[in-house]
């Protein structure tokens, strides 16, 4: 089986923009959890999200020196994320100006969503003022493929271009289909990860009919809490996290620099519940197993697990429950990212990918912050409660977990020649 690597990397992110911005803050502890000031939230029960700070200083986010001004207006801002992700991860695999076969080369990039903000104003409009004032560009800017779409356009990359739409799992997925295309010869390298901006009324009110959120609104670096007993929900967040995959022989012939293999990917149904996973995590297992055995290792193996860890009740306990039980008796963290990230739904998996990346990269692996009062069912277990630990990561896996019931699990370990 031919090997995948991973020579790129691009983020945008609640804790900064641009790969090593937001990971100097996710091991520092920094949440980029805040009020939301893009629209009113006057009137929900939740008036928090992780959001990307702009700004034209380094670590902010600013498109305007990859996309067009006049181009972003025909851009849901999800797109826009995607391009800017993109755009990084590109440079950082020195592809920007790659004169090599370009059909050879593929985009998977997923979303949840999609452009859902831009639904909603458009759904607006038709109902104040009429058909003859929705956009042209409506559709184009909604549909989920899109994200693909344009990094294919501005790239001229012709090979694969696909999206996967699996709720909170789609970046993940993303990563692993992208991963099996060119194990099966059907492209050198593929852009993959995800992307996702429905932060917007009708996103945060439609969580909150849900009961989902966390309404932690006075206290929002607080508010994502996973394992904690004082827990009251998820926090939204939006952006993007893009990966360069690329086959291990091709990336050795054009002098690439290989960050981490990505040696395995599992998949799993819990065919149990649209929202709710099924009891001790049993769905979440399978894809782990999965994972771990198209890894060709065993659970020893793990050093850290990044958990799809979103700060629910059910989810975060399930999550735990089949990690003791999968990993018994060896020496593996876990922590949750999204205690500063927040919940990128459809990105997240790409960007908590990335965060595994750089764990192996540096030996060190980040913290679930405002863990002060776990539930008991962690005991001894190492969630890495609100400090960064040391620790020589040889194996990391990934979690992102959907509604539906979808799972998906990467194994991501150090490139070894």
């Amino acid at each position: 089986m031919k090997r995948v690597v991973i020579t790129g990397m691009g983020i945008v992110s609640p804790v900064g923009t641009g790969v090593e911005y937001a990971w100097k803050n996710v091991v520092n502890g920094v949440s980029g959890v805040r009020k939301i000031d893009t629209f009113d939230a006057s009137d929900l029960t939740s008036q928090i999200a992780g959001l990307p700070v702009a700004g034209t200083e380094p670590g902010q986010y600013n498109p305007d020196s990859v996309v067009d001004v006049r181009e972003q207006r025909k851009l849901d801002k999800f797109l826009v994320y995607g391009l800017v992700a993109a755009d990084e991860a590109m440079r950082d695999a020195g592809l920007i100006d790659y004169d090599g076969d370009k059909t050879r080369i593929g985009v998977s990039i997923g979303a949840g969503i999609g452009g859902l903000n831009t639904i909603y104003d458009n759904c607006a409009e038709l109902y104040a003022n009429g058909p003859r004032h929705i956009s042209p560009f409506f559709i184009p800017k909604v549909i989920i493929n899109m994200a693909a779409g344009n990094v294919s356009i501005k790239y001229g990359l012709k090979g694969p271009n696909l999206s996967v739409v699996t709720a909170c799992a789609s970046s993940a997925h993303s990563i692993g289909e992208a991963v099996r295309l060119i194990q099966h010869g059907d492209a050198d390298i593929m852009v993959a990860g995800g992307a996702e901006g429905a932060v917007g009324k009708i996103g945060v009110a439609g969580f909150c009919a849900m009961k989902a959120l966390s309404s932690r609104n006075d206290d929002p670096e607080g508010a994502s809490r996973p394992w904690d007993k004082g827990r009251d929900g998820f926090v939204m967040a939006e952006g993007s996290g893009i990966l360069i995959l690329e086959e291990y022989e091709h990336a050795v012939a054009r002098g690439a620099k290989i960050y981490a293999e990505v040696a395995g990917y599992g998949l799993s149904g819990d065919a149990y519940h649209i929202t709710a996973p099924a009891p001790n995590g049993e769905g979440g297992m399978r894809a782990m197993q999965a994972a771990i055995k198209d890894a060709g290792l065993q659970p020893s193996d793990v050093d850290y697990i990044n958990a799809h860890g979103t700060s629910t009740g059910l989810g975060d306990m399930g999550e735990l429950a089949a990690v003791k039980t999968l990993f018994a008796g060896t020496n593996v963290c876990m922590s949750s990212t999204k205690s500063m990230t927040g919940h990128l739904l459809g990105a997240a998996g790409a960007v908590e990918s990335i965060f595994c990346v750089l764990s192996i990269r540096d030996g060190i692996v980040p913290p679930t912050i405002n863990l002060e009062n776990p539930e008991d069912e962690v005991g001894d277990f190492n969630l890495v409660p609100n400090k960064a630990q040391k620790k020589d990561v040889k194996v990391a896996l990934s979690n992102s977990f959907g509604f539906g019931g979808t799972n998906a699990s990467l194994v991501i370990k150090k490139f070894m020649k």
